[in-house]
């Protein structure tokens, strides 16, 4: 933290910002535990002097540098209001938010602390929001349509945050039941060679669909759930020949599917219920040859009324920083090798 008693005056062609954070808000919600928060700020505007002196704070540099420091605070004090706490996670997603919507990002209209102070669900004491600007329109259009693509690669939230949304709709009586469906496609949904019972031999490929429920609902009461149907839990396989009505749909790991598992999947809409298909396009486990059904989908029906393709990317990633480094590395491969595969004469 620098700390000085005299505010810096700017320089020719710097410009200065200076606010006040308001007495209710002690000055370590806004700079941080040892000043952490401070710390990422800092580095985020390494060309921009912040100055702190008692619960007044100011910044001179280059003139669109300050101005985003200052919204950064604006920012800040809108979450802050809320009664939610800043961490550095959310400092750095509201800064990369604003340098986005700075550069022009199209329809970027909704402000950082729309995006952070936006509850989903509220369980076992814990909120779930969407954390990125593209996670609050895929919930949003969650919200707005029948049938909802969420594509992106792993850590982006895809299912999770399509099972909160679920749950609030059950929980809100929108739906009657909640349907959670994958495909099993290390085994080839042919499941009779694995041993053991067939809850044994189909938990490997639902195991992620149940460890999200139990964040989102009390444990003791998911048994009972699923004994009333209230809650199935089932290969794609199982959903062929139904028709699902009042249900809140999810199809997870939909880039597994084939073409014609995608076709029956989304034939089974029936009357007051809502689809949520989830996959990764770049993590196709298909056998060699078939063509993933997610894949095609979007050529199908992209543009078709009440359905809407959520793309999300690899600044969308919640997990480790590290992830996004990773998803970001291993499509700069691909595509090195898609290049060179177009130019090699013996390809």
């Amino acid at each position: 933290m620098t700390q000085t008693p005299t505010a810096q005056n700017p320089e020719e062609g710097q410009a200065r910002a200076h606010f006040t954070v308001p007495a209710k808000h002690p000055m370590v919600t806004v700079l941080g535990s040892g000043d952490s928060l401070l710390r990422v700020i800092e580095k985020a505007f390494p060309r921009t002097d912040i100055h702190v002196r008692g619960n007044e704070v100011s910044a001179v540099g280059e003139p669109a540098e300050v101005a985003l420091v200052q919204r950064l605070f604006d920012e800040m004090m809108l979450v802050l209001r809320t009664g939610q706490p800043m961490t550095e996670d959310a400092v750095e997603r509201t800064i990369a938010m604003l340098r986005k919507a700075e550069n022009g990002a199209a329809g970027a209209a909704e402000s950082p602390a729309e995006v952070l102070t936006q509850n989903i669900l509220s369980s076992r004491g814990r909120t779930i929001r969407p954390k990125t600007l593209n996670q609050k329109r895929y919930v949003d259009a969650i919200d707005k349509h029948t049938i909802v693509f969420g594509i992106g690669p792993a850590g982006t939230g895809k299912t999770y945050l399509a099972m909160a949304k679920a749950v609030q709709a059950l929980q809100s009586k929108q739906v009657n039941r909640i349907i959670l469906t994958r495909p099993a496609v290390e085994a080839g949904e042919r499941l009779g060679f694995l041993p053991g019972t067939l809850y044994e031999k189909i938990d490997p490929y639902l195991r992620p669909l149940y460890d999200a429920l139990h964040d989102m609902l009390d444990p003791d009461s998911i048994p009972r759930l699923m004994a009333a149907g209230t809650i199935e839990v089932a290969p794609l396989a199982y959903m062929r020949g139904r028709t699902l009505n009042d249900a809140f749909i999810i199809l997870d790991e939909a880039q597994n599917t084939s073409a014609e598992q995608m076709k029956m999947f989304l034939t089974r809409l029936g009357f007051d219920s809502q689809i949520v298909i989830t996959g990764d396009v770049t993590q196709v486990d298909l056998p060699g040859g078939t063509k993933s059904g997610l894949r095609q989908v979007q050529e199908i029906l992209e543009g078709l009324d009440d359905v809407h393709f959520s793309r999300l990317t690899s600044t969308d990633v919640v997990r480790h920083k590290l992830v996004g480094r990773i998803v970001d590395a291993y499509e700069a491969y691909d595509n090195r090798d898609d290049a060179q595969a177009g130019t090699d004469p013996g390809k």
